[in-house]
C-alpha cells in the first residue's frame, strides 16, 4: 500500500521513522512518500521536503515566513493528487497539517493523524475539525483521550512512542559508553545543554544557558548540536565559552549526563525517561510570548511535557522573563547538590513512566494506520 507521511520536526521524524518500521512489518509491499528527515529516509521514505525546511516557530516567525507555508501547502495539494496514497498519515505539525487534513478528506482521502495537535492547549475549537476530517486520530498523552471523549469523539490512545525509542539497547549501547573518549572529555561530571533544533531556539535561549557555564569549574558542559544547522551558528554563540559541542548524540549525552538544561519540546521528555535530572527552558520573541499568553487557556499550568503529565511541577521551568542566567545558575545548584529535589524528580520520573501506557505504541499505531487504509474504517463519533 501507499502510505503519504507529513512530519514537520525533529520529533516527528524519530516517531514517524519508528511507525514506519512497523508498518514495514505489517505490510512488506509498504510504499512511503514523506515529509520529515533523515530517519524517516532511512525507513525507505522518499523525501519530498525535508523538516529542516519546514520548522517555523512563534507567531510572528509565522507570520514572517507566510508565502513560504503557503507555497508549501499548495505543493503539498498538488504532490498528493499525483500520488494517490491509500492513507494520508499526519504527524505532529498541526498548522500545516489540519489544513492538509480538511482539503485531503474532501478529495476521498483516508486521514489518519498519529500524534494528534496539542488543541488542548489552545485553539479547543479545532476538535471540530478533526471530527471531520480524521477517519481516526491517535493521541501519545494519557489526558488527550479524555479530552477528546467530552467532544464526542473516539480516539485511540496508542501510548507514547517514545518508549520505544528508549530501550535498554540505548543505555548499553557503544555510543554510551565510548561517548567520553569520542568527544575528547577529561574526568570531570558532564552537564548536558540541549539548546533545542531550530534556528529560532539556539539564537534566543543558547546564549542564557552559556553564561552559567563558567560558574561550575568543577563540571564540563557539552552542547548538543544537530546536523541540520551549520555550525557557524553555534560557534558565533560559543566564542569565548569553554565548552564542548557533541553532534547528533543527545542520548548518549543525557545519559552520561548529572544534569542538563533543556530547551522545552519533545527533549524534555527524552531527558526524563533517560533518568536525567533537569531544567526546562524556554524564551520566543516579545510578540509571539504576548500572543500565545493571550490565546493559552488559563487551565494550562505548564508548558513542558513532563509536567503536563504529571500535572504537577516536577521540573523546573524558566519561561521567558524568568530565564536568566541567576535564575538557571540556581536551579542547576539545586539539581547537583539538593538531595532532596533530587530524589524527588527521580520518584517523579517513575510515575511519569507508568502514565505513559508501556512500550508498543509504535505498532499500536501502524496497525490502525494500515486497517484504515485497507478496510476504510472511520472514526468513532459518539455525538456532537
Amino acid at each position: 500500500m501507499k502510505y503519504y507521511i507529513i512530519a514537520g520536526e525533529a520529533s516527528g521524524d524519530l516517531h514517524a521513522s519508528n511507525l514506519m518500521k512497523e508498518l514495514r512489518r505489517i505490510d512488506a509491499e509498504a510504499d512511503f512518500r514523506c515529509w520529515g528527515g533523515d530517519l524517516m529516509e532511512e525507513q525507505g521514505g522518499v523525501i519530498i521536503k525535508h523538516y529542516k525546511d519546514l520548522a517555523f516557530m512563534g507567531f510572528w516567525e509565522v507570520a514572517t515566513h507566510l508565502r513560504v507555508i503557503l507555497g508549501n501547502i499548495k505543493f503539498c495539494k498538488s504532490d498528493l493528487l499525483q500520488y494517490q496514497p491509500d492513507v494520508v498519515v499526519l504527524v505532529d505539525y498541526p498548522g500545516f497539517n489540519l489544513r492538509i487534513a480538511e482539503w485531503a478528506k474532501a478529495q476521498g482521502f483516508k486521514v489518519v493523524y498519529y500524534i494528534s495537535p496539542q488543541i488542548w492547549a489552545w485553539k479547543t475549537g479545532r476538535v471540530h475539525k478533526i471530527k471531520r476530517c480524521c477517519d481516526h486520530v491517535m493521541p501519545i498523552l494519557p489526558f488527550e483521550k479524555d479530552f477528546y471523549k467530552k467532544y464526542g469523539y473516539e480516539a485511540d490512545f496508542v501510548g507514547h512512542p517514545l518508549l520505544d525509542a528508549i530501550g535498554p539497547e540505548i543505555r548499553n549501547s557503544v555510543e554510551v559508553k565510548d561517548f567520553r573518549e569520542k568527544n575528547q572529555l577529561d574526568s570531570r561530571p558532564i552537564i548536558a545543554i540541549l539548546p533545542g533544533s531550530r534556528k529560532q531556539e539556539i539564537t534566543r535561549i543558547l546564549p542564557v544557558m552559556l553564561q552559567i557555564t563558567k560558574d561550575f569549574p568543577e563540571y564540563q558542559f557539552v552542547v548538543s548540536t544537530v546536523k541540520w544547522l551549520p555550525q557557524s551558528l553555534y560557534d558565533k554563540y560559543l566564542d569565548g565559552y569553554s565548552v564542548k559541542t557533541a553532534l547528533s548524540q543527545t542520548y548518549p549525552l543525557v545519559l552520561n549526563a548529572e544534569a542538563a538544561v533543556v530547551t522545552s519540546g519533545t527533549a524534555t521528555l527524552e531527558t526524563a525517561l533517560l533518568g536525567t535530572r533537569q531544567v526546562v527552558c524556554y524564551k520566543t520573541s516579545d510578540l509571539s510570548y504576548r500572543i500565545a499568553k493571550a490565546v493559552a487557556k488559563d487551565s494550562i499550568k505548564y508548558i513542558s511535557l513532563v509536567n503536563l503529565i504529571l500535572d504537577k511541577p516536577a521540573v523546573t521551568e524558566l519561561i521567558q522573563y524568568d530565564l536568566t542566567p541567576g535564575r538557571l545558575k540556581a536551579e542547576v545548584e539545586k539539581l547537583l547538590s539538593d538531595r532532596a529535589v533530587r530524589e524527588q524528580m527521580t520518584a517523579d520520573y517513575a510515575a511519569l513512566n507508568t502514565r505513559l501506557g508501556g512500550s508498543g505504541a509504535s505498532a499500536r499505531a501502524a496497525k490502525i494506520v494500515t486497517d484504515c487504509a485497507k478496510f476504510g474504517t472511520s472514526n468513532c463519533i459518539i455525538g456532537d
